[in-house]
């Protein structure tokens, strides 16, 4: 079935093209037909001599036409056409329209008049002159000349408008619903299916939007002892944590009225568009209230003002946060409308948008933990068609750092590899391979590596998972491969432990096992390469974070140079002096260089097993805890998660 819609528009894009093409064709005829032929001075004198020029006209003193007598026009063998024995060349014969006159331009108007003037005595000439020096029209004549620019001029405005109406949401497209909110508005009228219930995790954020919909249920609850209920509540928290999910359950709980919009729909070319839509939005929110304004990604409009700004070119944006400060919390703002707002760059936003009486209540928004991560597995998993052998607790302790976007994505990941390898039912194995999926990429088995390059990565993977097992501190290992994926040609994979707080101990046995892997090349190969970029990387910022933010370094002591304002970030100054900076270079290269060592002696005290299980990987591609355990024996130190990983083969 067609769209009306899109057949209408094109009928209008055909029209205009006809109309458009129509008044083309009528300037260039006029342009080809009406003009007067350009001539000079001496073949005007020599035209007027032989006696064939009527009159003359002299118009605003520098411009002359030039009118023929009849009996010097008669007709040709050519249609509509006559012909100028003047002009003629030879056997030539050049036709000139019937409308052509001629013109030229003069320079000195009284040596024209005094020349003429004897060129008329001399040749007793009855031609008249006459003088014009306003401008005259007739109806057509100001059609041809300016008539069809205003036309066309008409119809290129009467299409904009349409076309920026229709994109302002107005009905009819009309221009003037440009300045129109263009929130999409929900009420009871609306299904909107997703509540609390859906939103697993996040409880904490889930406690403080929630009792934002009780507000708004029972407002007499909290006024009747003196209190205000809150003018807004923002969302704070990285991509993908569930900000926009839990405003979608305030809009399927809350029964009131519920205004959702982006950020970015008040931002329009023209001026002050911005902040009309702004008032706009609240005069509907006010008619309508009870409440609710959800602006997603609020720092589009919201951003700090006055700061990297160049010759006014954010006013405009200015402008609508001004309105939008002003409705929030000004004259005549005492109305149950409370506005809920989402966004993951909360140290941009201006101070005025955060301060009490506008944004009441700032709710973080965190990556879920451990046992979240789990009610978020579980929703997730409702809809899939799951083998006996999925194990949502090594599931959630496997994906550490996961958002609720990401686990989402595992799930659907884990579907479409079991859908690929032809299974009924979704396995353990194709939830681990979806991890690796989305953390390392695609497997590419096809590259071609040299024989010596594999095996030289094959002692730097081993030289990680043996510093790995032999460490108190290092995370508990789950497989280590050398089958390229994505950037990498190798990797070993962990199971962090999940931790709030973190000691020196700890954090030096995680640079020990990041370098172990160098540290292998240099013991069997005797030289080093560049496979460990990414490891160094790491080291780097562990051993500064140590020395200059968690003051864990005993000549630096106890001081941080950390910034969490984010104002030294664009700073070109150091918080410490050079000689401190010396200092914090030392230290960084000082922890660096024994963590360096200490790798180098395990490796050296356990080569033989590093070789048997460099070769092990030479030969399977992928190996896994149970052949470290047989390898190694058993880890020296307590695993409490030992049991669960020795079930992954």
């Amino acid at each position: 079935m067609i769209d009306k819609k899109a057949k209408n528009k094109n009928n209008f894009f055909w029209i205009y093209a006809v109309i458009f093409a129509i008044f083309i064709g009528i300037f260039f005829f006029k342009s080809s037909f009406s003009d007067p032929k350009k001539i000079d001075q001496d073949t005007f004198f020599d035209i007027l001599s032989r006696g064939e020029v009527k009159k003359i006209i002299v118009k605003h003193k520098e411009i002359v036409h030039v009118f023929l007598k009849k009996q010097f026009l008669y007709s040709s063998n050519k249609k509509d056409s006559i012909n100028i024995p003047l002009l003629d060349k030879g056997n030539e014969k050049k036709f000139i329209p019937k409308s052509l006159q001629y013109e030229f331009e003069i320079g000195d108007l009284q040596f024209f008049q005094k020349k003429f003037e004897e060129y008329k005595k001399k040749y007793s000439l009855d031609t008249i002159i006459d003088f014009k020096n306003q401008q005259e029209y007739t109806i057509s004549k100001f059609f041809f000349d300016y008539g069809i620019f205003f036309i066309l001029l008409i119809i290129f405005w009467i299409f904009l408008f349409r076309r920026i109406g229709s994109a302002s949401g107005g009905p009819g497209g009309q221009i003037f619903n440009i300045g129109k909110s263009r929130a999409r508005l929900f009420d009871e009228n609306d299904n909107v299916k997703i509540t609390f219930k859906d939103v697993a995790g996040l409880e904490g954020a889930k406690e403080e939007v929630q009792e934002i919909v009780e507000f708004l249920k029972s407002p007499q609850r909290y006024t009747k002892l003196g209190g205000k209920i809150p003018k807004g509540a923002l969302l704070i928290g990285p991509p993908g944590t569930g900000k926009t999910l839990l405003a979608k359950a305030v809009a399927g709980e809350a029964k009131v009225p519920f205004f959702s919009l982006s950020g970015s729909d008040f931002v329009e070319m023209f001026v002050g568009v911005g902040a009309s839509r702004v008032r706009d939005l609240f005069e509907k929110a006010k008619e309508k209230s009870p409440c609710i304004i959800f602006i997603d990604e609020i720092d589009a409009i919201g951003r700090a003002r006055g700061k990297s700004s160049i010759a006014g070119s954010n006013d405009e944006r200015e402008n609508t946060l001004n309105q939008l400060l002003t409705e929030m919390d000004g004259f005549g703002t005492n109305t149950n409308v409370i506005v809920l707002a989402a966004t993951n760059r909360s140290d941009i936003l201006d101070k005025a948008l955060l301060r009490p009486g506008r944004f009441d209540r700032t709710i973080l928004v965190d990556p879920p933990e451990l046992n979240e991560r789990k009610e978020i597995f579980r929703v997730h998993l409702q809809k899939l068609i799951l083998s006996t052998d999925v194990d949502i607790d090594f599931l959630s302790r496997q994906t550490p750092g996961f958002s609720g976007a990401d686990i989402a994505n595992v799930c659907n990941e884990s579907a479409l590899i079991a859908a690929r390898k032809n299974r009924s039912k979704i396995e353990n194995q194709d939830f681990l391979d979806a991890i690796d999926r989305i953390i390392g990429g695609l497997e590419k088995r096809n590259k071609v590596i040299k024989p010596n390059e594999k095996r030289r990565i094959a002692y730097h993977e081993a030289g990680h998972a043996t510093i790995s097992w032999l460490l108190e501190h290092a995370a508990p290992l789950v497989k280590v491969t050398i089958v390229p994926r994505g950037r990498s040609l190798g990797s070993a994979w962990y199971l962090p432990e999940e931790r709030q707080l973190t000691t020196p101990e700890q954090m030096k046995d995680e640079i020990c096992a990041l370098l172990a892997g160098r540290s292998a090349e240099e013991i069997i190969f005797s030289s080093i390469s560049t496979g460990a970029l990414n490891d160094l990387e790491r080291v780097t910022k562990q051993a500064q974070s140590m020395v200059a933010i968690f003051g864990l370094n005993e000549r630096i002591g106890n001081i941080s140079y950390y910034d969490s304002t984010g104002q030294n970030e664009f700073s070109f100054s150091k918080p410490y002096s050079e000689k401190t900076a010396q200092i914090i270079d030392e230290e960084i290269s000082k922890i660096i260089t024994e963590q360096y060592q200490r790798a180098k002696d395990i490796l050296k005290d356990n080569e033989k097993k590093l070789s048997i299980l460099a070769n092990e990987l030479l030969e399977k591609e992928v190996i896994f805890r149970e052949d470290l355990k047989k390898i190694f024996g058993d880890r020296p130190y307590p695993d409490e998660i030992g049991d669960m990983l020795s079930n992954i083969s």
